[in-house]
């Protein structure tokens, strides 16, 4: 029988892997720039990349409390899909199934643009570009994912195919399955090497990042930090960093994200477990569980719950109870029984937005010089997408993406942007 691990709570599995960078500095003091972006993680990241690669003049800098890739590199399994944030029909019941489907196409289109990225700057982050399977093991869990799926190929950019078990099996050996949603547009990686490299190549553009540098209050055109304050025409930043307004916390709930990783597995039990699509693999259940095959062959397995304490600020230790562990290797153990005779090797905990449907709110407000993105941590390809919709309203180009509706251009001033 494998045994839970000891190392949960000090470091990701994904950020132990990548390895430690040289830290970067510290903010000498207080500067002065074009645009100053709240937090190194991938939604801060591909804003500078866009708005550099856009205007390679511009001067920015990247300000994270701890240090690269913290946050949305450890507490997540390494997922990258063209999900609708907060469901797709919630979205079309707000905006109408025409907007849905361009929304869904655009979703999609953002995993492609990371991807894409990713090749032309030689970002080296165990990606593949497998789909992902969302696996039934009940009667009624059966049940609702086919009724899923019948609602979701509805839509024409969804692109999703119901698999029986037998198709199931010839993609993986799962214990139990009755069936499956393979969803296309969707793609494993390894977060921390991601941001680690996506934050290589911003500094290569001549991006600044200062870490250790906490964000204390956003003002126009400035924010006040533990170093000193910065002045700059642009402020970006996820809601979550630049308000404390109890309407975002609303449309984002914070969880807590408990995750496992075997040690590698043998070439025995992957010939039983199969697997060699690379696909990601989830749960039809409620909560969901989220799993990946890694590049160096073991198995990372992810789950989530709301936190007891009413903050998201206290989960931060990424400590959690043994049962939320046991629970994930005891799923790992029936979805895949021939895992039980290898090791857990790590387990680490951390902190996880669920994004409801409001959530997904993007906007920029000219007359304080903030801009802000409400699901910005909901998904790489989401932090992909957000971030370029921010570079079209801070540069002033009208493209398909500042006329979704969800996005906001001037117009009401947002509770956190304060007046002097």
């Amino acid at each position: 029988m494998g045994k839970l691990g000891t190392m949960g709570g000090r470091e990701s599995h994904w950020s132990e892997q990548a390895g430690h960078t040289v830290p970067r500095p510290e903010m000498p003091g207080s500067l002065t720039a074009d645009v100053a972006i709240v937090g190194a993680g991938h939604f801060g990241l591909w804003t500078a990349y866009y708005l550099k690669k856009a205007q390679p003049r511009l001067r920015i800098v990247v300000l994270e409390e701890r240090h690269v890739g913290h946050g949305t590199s450890g507490s997540a399994v390494g997922r990258m899909t063209g999900e609708v944030p907060g469901g797709r029909e919630p979205y079309a019941r707000r905006h109408g199934r025409d907007a849905l489907n361009h929304y869904q196409r655009i979703m999609n289109d953002a995993v492609a643009n990371v991807l894409d990225v990713a090749a032309t700057e030689r970002i080296d982050a165990d990606i593949v570009s497998g789909g992902e399977l969302i696996a039934a093991y009940t009667a009624l869990q059966d049940r609702r994912l086919r009724a899923a799926t019948a609602l979701a190929q509805k839509y024409p950019h969804t692109n999703v195919r119901l698999l029986d078990a037998a198709e199931v099996k010839e993609r993986m050996n799962l214990a139990g399955v009755r069936s499956a949603i393979l969803h296309p547009h969707a793609a494993r990686f390894q977060p921390a090497k991601f941001a680690h490299e996506l934050a290589r190549v911003v500094e290569r553009m001549g991006v600044a990042i200062y870490e250790r540098t906490r964000v204390e209050e956003a003002l126009p055109f400035a924010l006040q930090t533990s170093h000193g304050v910065v002045e700059a025409e642009v402020v970006v930043g996820g809601s979550d960093h630049l308000s404390g307004d109890r309407g975002w916390r609303r449309l984002q709930r914070p969880v807590a994200a408990s995750l496992i990783a075997t040690e590698p597995l043998t070439l025995d039990m992957w010939d039983d477990i199969g697997w060699g699509g690379n696909e990601l693999l989830a749960s039809f259940a409620s909560p969901r569980t989220y799993a990946q095959r890694t590049a160096d062959g073991r198995i990372v397995v992810g789950g989530q719950r709301t936190p007891c304490q009413t903050s998201a600020a206290a989960h931060t230790s990424g400590k959690l109870g043994g049962g939320a562990f046991s629970a994930l290797r005891a799923m790992l153990h029936r979805v895949f029984p021939s895992t039980r005779d290898a090791e857990i090797a790590h387990t680490w905990a951390g902190n996880a937005r669920v994004v409801h449907a409001g959530a997904a709110k993007i906007g920029f407000d000219r007359r304080t010089g903030v801009a802000w993105a409400g699901a910005a941590r909901a998904g790489v390809a989401t932090a992909n997408l957000s971030a370029r919709t921010i570079t079209d309203l801070v540069l002033d180009r009208t493209s398909e993406l500042t006329e979704l509706p969800t996005v906001r251009s001037g117009g009401p001033r947002p509770a956190y942007a304060r007046t002097r």
